[in-house]
């Protein structure tokens, strides 16, 4: 959730770390603050509220104040402490000469805490992390890791319990920054005379595109001559080096007056690159399948856990691979995963549903799954992040960059991942044959088409969004695989227009949301094709008339060519005809358009919802 950078090298840093800082901004965060080294000098400012706040109150002091070239700043999404100027980070020691960010929860902090109290240390802050600061300084000061910044870090790390990322400096370093992980995102930038640490490359892809992913409970240290990755007991560590597949004109806004409107219209591109080479000689390929083909014909039961729009991905996962596979499939809010004691052994699969991969509750289920021997494999759209990291096989969305916080582009390219998903169990265990999975993996590449036609057409849904932004509520009906778009529409009408919305499966109207309907209320439903599921698409019809009946506003998502629902219908919008499976790729991009339109009308910020962050790194 929150944003950290941090940079040594030959550039001014104050530039560097706020054009960093700008970046991470999609996380979501309360608060920034900057810390700056020059010399034997550390200067930090910070405020509440958004980066312009810290920005305006740079320009009140001075910037020449920060003219060093190595500093480090900060985003806040608050937990431990409300969302004020003295609970911003950095924070400091007593001292001022070492400064802290911090992301994710120190989970012992409390006893920390009241240690350094018992010791004389005031604190400033409600906050964790300022222990941090407190601890460090202590560890440089006195025993056997005084004057050595990193192993006073380590010493430190190894005392903290929970889920973080902290980057560290002293005033007495001037030109070293340390930085270390656990269970919470970093990773380190490579360039020519400077070097970086981050939670997301997009803090310094307009400075290189060459990265290091660290694994868990390690440490960097890096100067403008290069970087060294340890371990908390300062024994040297392997870390993976990579290449950032895209630019930063990938993270621009591209002319859009938001970032999610942009990534919406990106949608065929990020279903054409996340099954780009994953169908070569005749067979489904995943990026990296640690798992044989024998484990999957030995898997009995598939688990999909995964959080939010994830797990509506997961939900349409489950008619695909049952479908295909016959194998029993069932999708879990990964918040409540390992807390039900879930059945799993080792013919288990276990399908990791995340855009960051480092989603919290997420991580935490792919945990409890290895733990009880069972096999996993992650869909994510995050190189090197923890989750792919800690599981058996990895199938990468190639989606690009996700900025807006609310789920489009990741979204229809986690649904085409868990089809390849579920092709490749077909493969492995034979109940497809070779030319069928061939011709599913062809339906599916005719799917960036079929969605651009979609994009072609959505100034109707606009509209239709701006007439109906005064409602009080809107509700989504569908069946089959039109049930998880129904949620999926709601979920964005929730998130971007703080709109009551509520999904439902449309046989269950009768079983109570009946009583929800009103006149004039909008009621949109997701139609199944009538030549693929006839006798769900006739109850539909049924459904829409007795909506219309009771006066509610109908909003029907239909196949070209369906006339039998235009009489129903007070707006009809039409997308593709496609396999029945395939249809949430097309049915699900104009309920994204219709909930950004409607937030727009209402005067909301697309890209930042209120209380929402791109990437939830605590439970």
């Amino acid at each position: 959730m929150c944003g950290i950078v941090g940079y040594v090298g030959h550039r001014p840093a104050l530039d560097v770390v706020l054009g960093g800082l700008r970046r991470m901004e999609y996380r979501g965060y309360d608060s920034a603050g900057i810390a700056v080294l020059d010399g034997g000098e550390l200067t930090v400012e910070r405020k509440a509220g958004r980066l312009a706040n810290l920005e305006a109150q740079l320009d009140k002091v001075g910037r020449e104040t920060m003219s060093g070239t190595a500093g480090m700043g900060h985003t806040r999404w608050a937990t431990h402490g409300a969302p004020i100027d003295r609970n911003s980070h950095p924070h400091r020691d007593t001292t001022q000469r070492v400064a802290v960010v911090h992301n994710g929860i120190i989970e012992n902090f409390a006893g920390l805490r009241a240690e350094l109290e018992a010791d004389g240390v005031e604190m400033a802050s409600d906050t964790d992390s300022e222990t941090a600061a407190h601890l460090v300084a202590r560890a440089y000061t006195d025993g056997d890791t005084k004057g050595d910044l990193a192993a006073s870090v380590a010493a430190v790390c190894r005392r903290l319990e929970g889920a973080f990322t902290l980057v560290v400096t002293h005033a007495d370093e001037p030109d070293t920054i340390v930085a270390a992980r656990r269970s919470s995102p970093l990773v380190v930038g490579v360039g020519e005379g400077e070097h970086f640490v981050a939670s997301d490359v997009a803090a310094f892809i307009e400075h290189t595109r060459e990265a290091v992913e660290l694994g868990q409970d390690q440490l960097v240290v890096i100067t403008r001559e290069g970087y060294e990755v340890t371990d908390f007991h300062g024994d040297a560590a392997q870390a993976k080096p990579f290449t950032v597949d895209w630019d930063l004109s990938a993270a621009e806004k591209g002319g859009h007056e938001y970032f999610m409107l942009k990534e919406i219209e990106e949608q065929p591109e990020a279903l054409a690159n996340t099954l780009r080479g994953h169908f070569e000689s005749g067979r489904i390929i995943l990026d990296e399948q640690r798992i044989s083909d024998q484990d999957l014909r030995d898997v009995d039961k598939v688990f999909v856990v995964a959080c939010g729009s994830a797990y509506h991905s997961g939900l349409v996962a489950k008619y695909a691979i049952e479908h295909w596979t016959r194998l029993p499939v069932e999708v879990e809010l990964a918040s409540e995963f390992r807390y039900r004691d879930p059945v799993l052994d080792r013919d288990t699969l276990v399908v990791a549903v995340s855009q960051s991969g480092e989603t919290a509750d997420t991580l935490e289920a792919v945990r409890h799954a290895r733990e009880q021997k069972a096999r996993v494999l992650a869909v994510c759209n995050t190189n090197g992040a923890q989750i792919p990291r800690e599981s058996d096989a990895v199938l990468y969305t190639h989606a690009g960059p996700e900025i807006g916080v609310a789920s489009t582009k990741a979204f229809l390219a986690q649904i085409a991942a868990n089809y390849l998903v579920g092709l490749a169990l077909a493969q492995a265990r034979g109940t497809k044959y070779p030319d069928e999975v061939a011709r599913e993996f062809a339906e599916l590449e005719a799917m960036p088409a079929a969605v651009r036609k979609v994009l072609s057409t959505v100034e109707q849904t606009r509209d239709l969004g701006r007439r109906i932004a005064d409602s009080r509520a809107v509700l989504f009906l569908g069946r089959h695989v039109g049930f998880p778009v129904a949620l999926e529409g709601a979920l964005k009408l929730k998130e971007l227009a703080y709109m009551h919305a509520e999904g439902f499966a449309a046989g269950e109207l009768k079983h109570g949301p009946i009583a929800l309907i009103e006149e004039g209320l909008p009621v949109v439903v997701v139609m199944p094709s009538p030549k693929g599921r006839a006798v769900l698409h006739s109850k539909l019809v049924s459904n829409i008339s007795e909506i219309q009946a009771r006066g509610a506003r109908t909003i029907v998502i239909a196949e070209e060519g369906d006339e039998t629902v235009r009489p129903f219908a007070d707006e009809l919008i039409e997308v593709p005809a496609v396999p029945t499976l395939l249809q949430p790729l097309v049915s699900t991009v104009p309920l994204q358009v219709l909930a950004a339109e409607i937030a727009r009308a209402r005067g909301y910020d697309v890209d930042k919802p209120r209380n929402l962050a791109k990437s939830v790194t605590v439970e």
